[in-house]
């Protein structure tokens, strides 16, 4: 892991409670930790929702692999289509 060490740098809060750490870091997600009175710990982090979280299990992705497999070994094409639909809308599909 490489670790960019920076020199420290002087912040001010503002009246709103609010500090600034610069455009690069504009709209994303951090993780704040108070680790004692007056220190924080600040990392950026991406947040999954938890109606999204499934998509990272791992059979989520063996489901996802094999479903990409098999749509690169069968291709699409466009004969009995009206066949194809009578069989999802009679549930039979």
């Amino acid at each position: 892991m490489t670790v960019l060490a920076t020199p420290p740098s002087v912040k001010v809060i503002g009246a709103n409670g609010q500090i600034s750490l610069g455009k690069q870091f504009a709209g994303r997600q951090v993780l704040v930790e108070e680790q004692e009175p007056g220190v924080w710990l600040v990392r950026t982090a991406t947040v999954i929702p938890d109606n999204e979280r499934w998509l990272h299990e791992p059979q989520a992705a063996t489901d996802l692999a094999r479903a990409l497999d098999w749509a690169k070994a069968n291709t699409p094409h466009d004969t009995d289509v009206d066949t194809v639909i009578g069989k999802l809308v009679n549930g039979q599909g």
